[in-house]
Formats: structure tokens, sequence, C-alpha cells
């Protein structure tokens, strides 16, 4: 064979190695995309801020929260957003004006909906406060429907408030994060709803009667005069658990209902203006629940237009 007939054959192998590498190089990198892009294809949670999850919480677990609006007079601020809880609970106590409350807007749930259904997202779950407490359900349901998104969106009532709400909505986050399909995250989110036992204290009941918010508690108004009235949340409302005297009798009946709980998964203490009381409180159950486990929150200015000062809650999740 001659030099040319040599080189010749050369080149001929060297552009088939070349084309095979170059088609392999290219078929990997696209499965590695492919890969890529549905690792990151992921269920987005969301929630509203009579949750009162702590903020370190929401960040860690990727959670969104859209907020309510507190009025005071011609004032309006997003809760959490415009107007802190310090500030909030100053004005509520120490100001002329009863703040007032209402729901975010469908278009305010759309715009919500629209930016999470970006970057390969696979469906959102939204959960909210008990609808019997506030449209912030309805409104994202048209929310949900403004949105136009292509990916599912389940609005799920979670028939309760606070961090009651808030153990579901840690629940359906950490579970969107081990990979958890949409519907599977949906049916434990309704499955924990009658799992979550929650009570607490009112210093007084006036903020939630000036608040419309007393559903069938309204038969403790006229006979707590010098008391403090214990509630529970049951079939989306308030319902009324008897008083005590003094906030040492609160706690007691706190712990009493702790105690009440089997296989407790997870656990929180809420307050709105007593943190030394949240912890006391943490410390007395920490026999039933680990202290460095329980989520310390506090009530945010909505919830706490209707709570006011001095209110503490429990709130646990039974698995």
């Amino acid at each position: 064979m001659s030099m040319q007939n040599i080189t010749i054959c050369l080149i001929i192998l060297i552009k088939f190695y070349t084309k095979v590498l170059y088609q392999y190089t290219v078929g990997t990198a696209h499965k590695f995309q492919q890969g890529v892009s549905k690792s990151h294809m992921t269920i987005k949670i969301v929630t509203d801020s009579t949750a009162d999850l702590p903020a370190d919480l929401v960040k860690n677990l990727g959670i969104t929260v859209v907020p309510l609006y507190v009025h005071f007079g011609t004032e309006v601020f997003r809760d959490g957003v415009d107007i802190n809880k310090e500030t909030f609970f100053h004005r509520l106590i120490h100001g002329g004006i009863h703040p007032k409350t209402s729901q975010p807007s469908p278009e305010d749930f759309a715009n919500v909906y629209r930016e999470l259904a970006k970057d390969n997202t696979t469906g959102i779950v939204s959960i909210h406060i008990s609808s019997k407490f506030s449209g912030t359900y309805q409104s994202a349901i048209e929310g949900a429907k403004l949105s136009g998104v292509s990916c599912p969106i389940e609005v799920i009532d979670s028939r309760l408030l606070s961090m009651g709400m808030g153990l579901i909505i840690k629940a359906a986050a950490v579970a969107s994060r081990s990979g958890k399909k949409l519907g599977e995250i949906v049916e434990d989110c309704k499955n924990s709803i009658p799992k979550i036992k929650l009570m607490g204290f009112f210093d007084t009941l006036r903020y939630v009667q000036v608040g419309g918010r007393l559903g069938k508690a309204k038969i403790l108004m006229g006979s707590l005069l010098g008391v403090k009235p214990v509630l529970t949340v049951a079939d989306g409302e308030y319902q009324p658990c008897g008083r005590v005297r003094n906030t040492a009798k609160g706690l007691e009946r706190l712990v009493e209902f702790a105690k009440t709980g089997k296989n407790i998964a997870d656990f929180s203490v809420i307050h709105s203006t007593t943190p030394e009381t949240a912890h006391k409180l943490a410390d007395m159950l920490s026999d039933i629940f680990p202290k460095d486990q329980t989520i310390l929150a506090q009530l945010g200015a909505v919830l706490g237009t209707h709570g006011g000062p001095g209110t503490l809650w429990v709130a646990y999740r039974e698995s």
C-alpha cells in the first residue's frame, strides 16, 4: 500500500472516530440536561400570612407566603411585609384606631402562581386559613383560575389557623423536597387536618368580638369578667373549652391538653406578645415533646388583630 493510500485511510478513520465521539458527547450532554431538568421539576408550596410560620422555616423549606392586609384607618399594610409584628402590636395596644383585616385579591394569588409555575414546576399546593374565618381560600381558588398556568394548582381549606395550619404546611414542604408527587402531598395534607390539635387562651375576647370571629364561642360572652377564655378550633371555627382565672392556670390547661396527644410528630407554641411565657410553656412541655424541636412562633398582624395581646396557643400534629 502506497504512502498516499495510507494517509487517505488515516484521514477517513480520524473523521469516523471524530463523528462517533461527537455523537456520544452530544447524547451524553442531552441525557445530563434531561436529568438536571427532572431533578428541578418540583411541587411548590404556598400559604398565607395567617400561618404564622417563622421566617427561617419559610426560607429553609422554600415556602411562598401570600400576605393578607391590615388596615389602620386609611393606612394599608401587607401582613409581615410592610409592617412587622413589634410595630403592629404597639399600634394595636397604644394606638387609637382598631385595625381591620382583608384577604388577598384573586389577582394577588394569580401573580404568585404565575411566577411559581416557571422553572419546571410540576404542581402547586396552596394551603389556607379556614374559610369560616376568612375569604382567603376563595380568593386562592379564583386566583388559580385567573393564573392561566399549565401546571395543576390544588387549593386546600385547612379548616385551621396559625401554626395549626403551619404544621401541615411544614409537612407538605418536607414531602415536596423528598420527591413526593402532587397527589400524594394533597392526600397527606387532607389526611393531616383531623390530626391537628389546637388550643389557646385569650387575655380577653374583646378583640375577637370586634373582629366578628367568635363563632360558637359567643356563648362565653357575658360570663368572662376577670377570667380568660379557653378556645380550640374545630370544624373550621372557634369552639369554647371553658375558662381559667389567670395565666398560670392557663398554662396548666394547655399542658393537660398536650398530654392527651398520641404519637406527636410536630409541636408548636404560639404567642402574641409574651415570648417569655411561650418559652416557659415549651419548658413545661419538654417531657411531652423536645423543646429544641418545638416551633416557637408569634402571631402576625392579621390574627393579632383578632387575638390581641396576651394570647397563647399550642398546636401539635399526630402521626
